[in-house]
């Protein structure tokens, strides 16, 4: 069947708000939980009202149809509702990771001109140095906590600014094809770019992954440990859910193995969302007989990273439930290539997604066969509509309507795709992009180091980690506690889990004859 054919019929004029969040009152579910967090649970009545409050809230600050608003949230009701509250008044909530440094905030607060932070209270402390200096910037709110005086202003309380709003809201009038929010994917220098997904993306993606392969349900309960400010947990536990009727557990705390086996203890979700290096986690946190935590469990998802065969293998024997793995992207929305229950082959990343076309093309851009490898183009109805402010690298991904994944892969006989490495240095680090460059620089801002590559490596869990290559100015000063020294020089420098998991010193660095590192001979 022609890939548009599974395609979700969206009118032309399209507030993605009311579908996710109007209509569950109407078709009966005001009382249904919706979502349970650290503070308690919601009915979908109660989040249509927090959503309305937000929406209010954001418009009482001065924020217009198509001003963003950056969130930097744990997750929680507040992101929800501030997320669907700006969504519903036209303007773009963009989520960004919570593991980030000063510099990289101080980065997408200017690069996407955003009205408004809002930011949760633990992690306010991130922005004292920043949010004095971006020029777009008007009001910070703080989710959570007290309101705290930062860089000399006063920020303002969600609890306390969405209390007194309003609990009714017309949606703005967008248009399907309208940015609703973006979200920011790491390029080959560690620079963050801007994707920019339209309203009728995310309706498309929880038809055609969440209904289509995950069956998901209204009597449902979905556990990411994936976050919301990544597309695979937006997806997972706010766009398929919501679609569904389901409801969702959100998680503020990191998700540690022993921090998600207490949250699978206490709610036994019957759906669990997770990456690789958690799965190989929990293996080895789960006692052999702790059963009770999956009971419930009909599917567990992968993404973000290529999972190992061991991993999904001892998995299965040991929960009685099959991960299915599968492909996805920040540039996609959501999954477009996955395993589906009854028909999943390990090792692979299954087959594409109804309502996706795939292509595996050479150098030259032609078609490769089955078995022989090909860069991964995708073809669908979430692909972004390009980067913000970033024509060069837009047209370079975005191409004709082909996203050029950047993932290399072999299709065998059965239409199944096998990965076979990145097209670029990039690395996924427990499904978190990590740039090569980035790390390199870090390590050479040390006194004590003249030249530094990464590369990624595989620990004993068969999962990719960064390595470091250093070549010291004084090669006589190599030692195991200077390796350990740069280990926390870097994590002082960029975020915590891009730090070099081991460091091995050279006396030089391979390279050509024009200088250029052959970094496929670091091993």
């Amino acid at each position: 069947m022609d890939a548009l054919a599974h395609w979700i019929a969206v009118p032309r004029d399209y507030n993605a708000a009311e579908h996710f969040i109007d209509r569950h009152p109407c078709e009966g579910r005001a009382d249904k939980i919706a979502y349970i967090d650290d503070r308690g649970s919601y009915s979908y009545g109660e989040l249509a009202e927090r959503v309305n409050r937000a929406g209010n809230a954001l418009r009482r600050l001065g924020v217009e149809m198509e001003q963003r608003i950056v969130l930097c949230m744990l997750d929680g009701i507040d992101f929800v509702a501030l997320f669907w509250g700006a969504v519903k008044i036209g303007a773009i909530p963009v989520p960004v990771n919570t593991l980030l440094s000063a510099t990289d905030y101080d980065f997408m607060l200017r690069d996407c001109r955003a009205k408004v932070l809002a930011v949760s209270a633990p992690l306010l402390e991130r922005f004292t140095t920043v949010i004095a200096s971006p020029p777009y910037l008007k009001s910070i709110v703080v989710c959570g906590g007290d309101e705290a005086p930062i860089a000399g202003a006063r920020a303002a309380n969600f609890e306390a600014l969405s209390s007194t709003a309003d609990t009714k809201l017309a949606s703005a009038p967008t248009v399907a094809d309208d940015v609703a929010f973006w979200l920011y994917s790491s390029g080959s220098t560690g620079r963050p770019k801007g994707v920019l997904h339209i309203h009728s993306s995310m309706v498309q993606t929880a038809g055609l992954y969440a209904n289509g392969i995950l069956g998901m349900r209204e009597d449902d309960v979905v556990f990411s440990a994936s976050k919301l400010f990544f597309a695979y947990g937006l997806g997972n536990s706010m766009s398929f859910p919501l679609h569904a009727g389901a409801t969702a557990i959100l998680m503020a705390e990191r998700p540690t193995p022993a921090a998600v086996m207490r949250t699978l203890e206490r709610h036994r979700p019957t759906i669990f969302c997770g990456v690789p290096t958690l799965y190989a986690g929990l293996l080895a946190e789960a006692p052999l007989d702790q059963v009770r935590s999956f009971s419930r469990l009909r599917s567990c998802t992968s993404a973000g990273e290529a999972l190992p065969e061991p991993i999904a293998r001892h998995w299965a024997e040991r929960f009685g439930v099959e991960i299915l793995d599968g492909l996805g992207s920040t540039e996609a929305l959501h999954i477009f290539l996955s395993n589906r229950v009854g028909a999943i082959r390990s090792g692979s990343s299954g087959r594409p997604v109804p309502g996706f076309e795939l292509s595996l093309r050479d150098e030259n851009g032609h078609e490769t066969a089955d078995g022989e490898i090909g860069d991964l183009w995708c073809r669908g109805p979430s692909i972004g509509a390009g980067y913000w402010n970033n024509r060069e690298a837009s047209n370079r991904t975005f191409v004709g309507g082909w996203l050029r994944t950047g993932d290399k892969y072999v299709r065998d006989a059965d239409g199944y795709y096998h990965f076979a490495g990145r097209s670029d240095d990039m690395l996924k680090v427990g499904g978190i992009w990590v740039s090569p460059f980035e790390v390199e620089t870090a390590l050479m801002e040390h006194p004590q180091v003249r030249e530094a590559a990464v590369i990624g490596a595989a620990d004993a869990q068969s999962l990719v980690k960064p390595k470091a290559f250093v070549v010291l100015k004084e090669p006589g000063e190599a030692s195991v506690a200077l390796a350990e020294e740069l280990q926390e020089f870097v994590k002082g420098r960029v975020a915590p889990y891009k730090y070099p998991r081991w460091i091995e010193f050279r006396a030089e660095l391979p390279r050509t004859a024009t200088g250029k590192l052959k970094r496929f001979e670091l091993h």
